[in-house]
This record gives C-alpha cells, structure tokens and sequence, in this order.
C-alpha cells in the first residue's frame, strides 16, 4: 500500500513540475458532465472538456510549477526606508471548493541593500495565487516569500477578497475576508506606515 502511495505521489509531482495531465484533465471533466446529467459531446460541451477546462486549469495553477515563478531582479537600495505596494489585485482558487476567491493585496518590505522592481511583486502575487490554497495560506506563504526572495528585515502583506464559495452556495451573501501576515520582524513604525497607505 506504501509503494502504490509513493508512485501515485511521484506521478502527481511530475505532473505539477512540467504542467497538467491534460489527458486525465479530459477525462475527468467529461465525466463531471455525465455525473450531472449532461451530454459531453454536443456543442459546445465537447470544447468544454476537450479544450477549455484543461488550458484553464494549466493556466491557474501555473503557482505549482517553480519554472513559472517571476525574476526578482533587484537593485541597490538608496534608503531603507519601508517600500509599500498597494491594491495588487489577487484572483485563486479555494482547495474546499475549488470556486474562485478575488480581491486586493497589500504589500511591504524594508529593504536590507536591495529593492525590487516595483512591477515584479503583482507578478509574483499572481504566481502565489495560482494554485488551490486558502486565503490564509496565500498571504502567509506572500509574506514567507518574499521574505526568502528579497532577504529583507520585515515583511508585511495584507489580502482582503470575497469568495464565490460563501456568494454561489452556503450563505449566498458576497462578504469580505481580510488576512494579514508578517515575516522579519516590523516595527510598531512599520505597521502605522502600512496602514496609512492602505487606508489612503
């Protein structure tokens, strides 16, 4: 039973290293459209399972894939003073439901030398959001990253969304989530700082 557990993992980590099975992809889909009562080869269901559904998910969980993660180029720092990044905007998908969740993120870092191009740190919410994950996941493993990333003294990140999961099911109301995560240590300083930018 361990052996079959290992191979299935090994396969499942092929699979996520160079992209989906978009073989099995197919399959599965077109048999979610049976399960539910629809008929996979009329049109335009078959372009569906054939096509969509796998380039879609390629697409969205291109966070499970290290190849796909974004340069952090950095430059020389003229100051340390805090770096702030505000209304980055965040789309995933919930691992509970697999429906997605969207909002904004918030970042900070204070630099230890080094900044980065202020550009670069959308792409890499983007590349941390493309995967099944939690919100609260998300922004920890944000915080976490760019931390390794940009070798910084503090990092701060703040994410608030709404999920399809509450809105299309369950209580069917549109509500937001904010979660928040650091890395490093941030000063009291740096936490003023980043709440006046965000509520600015």
């Amino acid at each position: 039973m361990t052996g079959a557990h290992t191979q299935q993992d090994t396969e499942s980590n092929v699979a996520t290293e160079d992209g989906i099975d978009r073989e099995k992809v197919q399959r599965a889909t077109r048999m979610l459209l049976e399960a539910i009562g629809e008929n996979p080869g009329k049109a335009p269901l078959a372009e569906t399972w054939q096509r969509r559904v796998p380039e879609t998910l390629e697409t969205l969980t291109e966070g499970m894939r290290k190849q796909e993660k974004p340069t952090l180029r950095t430059f020389p720092a003229e100051t340390d003073e805090l770096v702030v990044k505000t209304g980055i905007p965040v789309y995933s998908l919930c691992e509970h439901h697999m429906l997605p969740y969207h909002g904004v993120a918030h970042i900070a870092y204070r630099p230890e030398g080094e900044v980065v191009g202020l550009s670069k740190l959308p792409r890499y919410v983007r590349w941390q959001a493309r995967r099944l994950t939690t919100q609260e996941k998300l922004t920890r493993d944000i915080a976490t990253g760019l931390d390794t990333e940009l070798e910084t003294t503090a990092v701060l990140v703040e994410v608030t969304a709404s999920h399809l999961c509450e809105a299309m099911r369950g209580v069917e109301t549109e509500t937001q989530t904010t979660t928040r995560a650091t890395a490093g240590e941030p000063t009291e300083d740096d936490r003023r700082q980043f709440r006046r930018q965000i509520d600015s």
